[in-house]
């Protein structure tokens, strides 16, 4: 009779419905495999969505320029400038062996070659239009962790060194040529020629670095370089038989020294009062929505409130399965503004501190996936994650504390994705919880 009262109440708390279910059709462990077995899958435990903002993220070291805004109808408006420190391939002029070679030789030109590295996000079909400044700031990066982040910045000059209007076309060409202003060209073969500049030394403290920064008024989108793009400042001899141009490549030669200043202005958005990070926005303010967006530090958290409720349906119990399916709430994703294949999922307590990424038995990362097939209502689509060993530790943990799972996009820290994803109670887009529980 205990028992029966004990299920009762889990009922009322958990507000759950169990469907038997063929234990043969089920898969587990042969220790559970009885006469007397019953396999039950419970779909209405409770679900709690919110929406955090995550103090910084990395983003120097991600062997990408990121550069560009756009104003997004959901999310508001984002913006990158990439800044990055010059090392030269050679300080020295090309010499055959005299020593008054170099007298003859004048400048010509310089210009960024661009890399493109197939990223993009927003409209391409648009100009885009930014303009390179010379850094009056030294780039070094914080001393706890040698790092720059999404909200670092060093300071620059207004003086514009070059710039580009040019529609986007980073999956059809393979780099863009911006020209750059030939005073400062000039000035630096000059020091290179008279031997002013003869290492990293010498040019960091003439040159400290450059930052690529996107026009407010004529962008709308945000394009991913490579960074093995080049300053080439070209030279050639003068009055010579001579015909053969010569050039100096300036690099990125270290990685740290390479950053995305990346910033987001979320007025009159859903989530234009994200709390501190160590908080949450609930789904219930939100529309009943949970957003991700990558580069701004947006993430969606997942609760599961009750779920130690689970371990009073039998004396002898235990969750085998679980599967989580998050759908993307119909008209928030498009060709311009595309779901990725995956979710990244992660262990976190209850100030949003992450311990670890969420991992299966085995030990390996465990992703949400995308199932892309659709139907006339998109109600096929959805990223389905395993939960099953997560929460069977949060069902038998013995201390009050809870942990949650909080979801990013892949590649969080050098692009600008997005995504908007329905709560339980969302009208067309829920969240879904199948818990499979054996009783043994």
């Amino acid at each position: 009779m205990h028992k029966y009262i004990l299920m009762l109440v889990f009922a009322l708390t958990v507000i759950s419905c169990g469907t038997d279910t063929d234990a043969g059709e089920f898969v587990v462990g042969s220790d559970y495999l009885a006469v007397s077995n019953k396999v039950i899958m419970i779909d209405t435990v409770t679900v709690e969505m919110s929406t955090i903002n995550f103090d910084s993220l990395v983003t120097s070291s991600q062997s990408r320029i990121l550069v560009g805004n756009y104003e997004d109808p959901i999310f508001g408006k984002i913006k990158s400038n990439g800044y990055f420190e010059l090392a030269g391939s050679s300080y020295s002029l090309a010499s055959t062996g005299s020593d008054t070679e170099s007298v003859n030789y004048v400048f010509d030109s310089i210009s960024m070659i661009l890399k493109y590295d197939n990223y993009y996000y927003g409209d391409t079909t648009k100009v885009q239009t930014f303009d390179i400044h010379r850094v009056t700031q030294k780039i070094k990066p914080n001393t706890d962790d040698d790092s720059f982040y999404n909200n670092s910045s060093v300071s620059y000059s207004n003086d514009i060194l070059g710039t580009i209007s040019y529609k986007p076309r980073p999956t059809e060409k393979d780099s863009i040529n911006i020209k750059m202003d030939n005073t400062f060209g000039e000035e630096l073969f000059q020091k290179i020629k008279k031997r002013e500049i003869t290492g990293l030394t010498n040019l960091t403290e003439y040159l400290k670095g450059l930052v690529l920064v996107p026009s407010i008024t004529n962008s709308s989108s945000i394009v991913g370089f490579n960074t093995k793009s080049v300053v080439r400042m070209y030279y050639s001899k003068y009055q010579s038989d001579d015909e053969n141009t010569y050039h100096i490549d300036f690099t990125i030669s270290d990685a740290v020294k390479q950053f995305n200043s990346i910033s987001s202005d979320k007025t009159g958005t859903l989530i234009q009062n994200l709390p501190i990070s160590s908080s949450k926005l609930s789904s219930s303010l939100t529309n009943r929505q949970g957003f991700i967006q990558s580069g701004a530090g947006v993430a969606c958290r997942i609760d599961f409130p009750n779920i130690k409720q689970l371990k009073y349906i039998s004396e002898k119990g235990a969750i085998v399965d679980a599967q989580l399916i998050l759908k993307p709430v119909n008209n928030t994703y498009s060709e311009q503004y595309p779901l990725q294949d995956s979710l990244r999922v992660y262990v976190a307590d209850n100030l949003n501190r992450i311990s670890a990424p969420l991992a299966n038995s085995a030990g390996s990362a465990v992703y949400g996936l995308l199932n892309k097939k659709s139907d006339e209502f998109n109600e096929n689509i959805g990223y389905t994650i395993s939960v099953g060993g997560f929460l069977q530790k949060e069902m038998w943990k013995q201390t009050d504390s809870k942990s949650a799972l909080i979801l990013t996009l892949p590649g969080i820290s050098k692009s600008v994705n997005r995504i908007v994803l329905g709560d339980q109670k969302h009208l067309n887009n829920k969240i879904q919880l199948k818990v499979y529980y054996i009783s043994y």
